[in-house]
């Protein structure tokens, strides 16, 4: 992969403790990886620079924002040619109501997870936002009844493991 980055054990931890708690400070990190306050800042300004960490979010509750309904939206575009994909993408990516976009293979071409308020709030958004498009063929509304967030990227470490 001429895209991935050589890692050694001390970046590995210290990417195993950022993923758990971005917020963690350099001084605690230091101290948990066994390095200077310094040595951790210059890893972690390399592994931002380097691409590796790709930033930090703050994850909001969209029912606590009033928008309590989720859904996941299938969407086929044809025809499915750059020049039509492009703005596609982008005015989908600048709706409130959209949480990720996905490109695809397969049947469908896009899969959008969407937050609304309630149904008539997700009829609104399905018909004037998506099939009113020359370019959407088709969209298929799944709703979420439940979300669960999966593991870190990385797993912990080895230590930890056997612990």
């Amino acid at each position: 992969m001429a895209d991935s980055v050589v890692l050694d054990p001390v970046d590995l931890h210290l990417l195993r403790l950022l993923q758990n708690d971005a917020r963690t400070t350099y001084r605690d990190l230091a101290a948990q990886v066994g390095v200077a306050p310094s040595t951790c800042l210059d890893r972690v300004t390399r592994l931002r620079r380097s691409g590796v960490i790709l930033g930090h979010r703050l994850e909001l509750d969209p029912a606590k924002l009033g928008r309590g309904l989720q859904a996941l939206l299938s969407v086929q575009v044809r025809p499915h040619r750059r020049e039509l994909v492009g703005p596609f993408v982008e005015r989908i990516r600048a709706l409130p109501e959209s949480l990720t976009v996905f490109h695809l293979t397969g049947p469908d071409d896009y899969l959008v997870h969407v937050a609304v308020a309630d149904m008539s709030d997700l009829q609104r958004l399905v018909l004037d936002e998506f099939t009113s498009q020359r370019e959407v063929a088709r969209v298929e509304t799944r709703l979420i009844f439940q979300r669960w967030d999966c593991g870190p990227v990385l797993p912990p470490s080895p230590s930890a493991q056997s612990a």
